[in-house]
């Protein structure tokens, strides 16, 4: 977790996060990577436990009982509503037509995908570890090693560039609200200019609130990780708090704003129905996180 925490440190002070999308591109590759490698795994698992003369594949949760598998079947909720949360990439959404355009696509194309990987992820990783199933997959095998090594590798760039996707919208939010509301203030505003020496003249400019400020978040949430080192109970947590307000009742809303749709119509009370769905989802996923974290404190 340190190492990662100097990783983001250096790469949290490019100004321009455009000019990290080879690491967005990355990171995709590397998901794709360790999850063909989680599946081919869990594939393999199956069928040897298959020709093993038959025997069980699937195994018991004898110490587990009913309540605490529903807590955990609420905080697997939790996980799944955080991968489909929208907030993330809210900010880089623009009013122009083009990107709107795109957007639907790249939505399309990532949704479709991501949906297509959890299921063949979540059945068939249950079909080889049954309730036994770990919060990290590739956790549950031993063999072969350098698979492993290579997929834990996959899983480590991924989540390098992915902290930048969620961080980079945080960075440019605050900084342009202290730029808009201390506009006189240098330290805040003032670029200085740094020249490498023996490279030519060649330099890089460096603004002082940005170091500190991107530097500080960087510690404190790498701290944070040490100290409550639980990534799926977080990751369901997250998801919950995220999901229904979100990716479901801000978009509901502003649909039926834009598309005038009367009160008590057809498509209003259907609107409205899968908005209170998803709120139940969101509130039963937020209690089998707060309950998972008690237990994992």
């Amino acid at each position: 977790m340190i190492i990662f925490g100097c990783i983001q440190l250096i790469l949290c002070q490019v100004p321009n996060y455009h000019k990290l999308s080879w690491i967005s591109i990355l990171a995709a590759v590397m998901s794709i990577t360790y999850s063909f490698i989680g599946l081919g795994l869990s594939v393999a698992k199956v069928a040897a436990a298959q020709l093993n003369e038959g025997a069980e594949v699937t195994t018991t949760w004898p110490t587990v009982s009913e309540a605490q598998r529903l807590w955990k079947i609420f905080q697997a909720i939790g996980n799944i509503a955080f991968a489909y949360a929208y907030s993330t990439v809210l900010i880089e959404i623009q009013s122009s037509p083009a990107e709107n355009k795109t957007m639907k696509r790249a939505s399309f194309v990532g949704i479709s995908t991501t949906t297509i990987f959890y299921l063949l992820c979540g059945c068939v990783g249950y079909a080889a570890f049954g309730e036994d199933a770990p919060g990290d997959l590739l956790s549950g095998f031993h063999q072969p090693l350098w698979l492993l090594n290579v997929a834990n590798v996959s899983l480590a760039i991924h989540l390098i560039g992915a902290y930048q996707v969620f961080v980079q919208p945080i960075f440019s939010l605050v900084e342009s609200s202290c730029r808009q509301r201390w506009p006189e203030v240098k330290f805040v505003t003032a670029d200085h200019q740094i020249t490498i020496p023996f490279l030519g003249g060649t330099g890089f400019h460096v603004n002082c609130f940005i170091l500190v400020w991107r530097s500080a978040y960087v510690a404190v949430t790498t701290v944070l990780a040490m100290l409550l080192p639980f990534f799926n109970v977080f990751l369901a947590l997250i998801g919950a708090a995220s999901f229904w307000p979100l990716t479901v009742y801000f978009p509901i809303e502003m649909y039926i704003a834009r598309a005038k749709l009367p009160k008590f119509s057809f498509s209003w009370m259907g609107l409205q129905a899968l908005s209170l769905a998803c709120l139940l989802v969101s509130l039963v996923a937020a209690a089998g996180s707060v309950e998972g974290l008690i237990q994992s404190l």
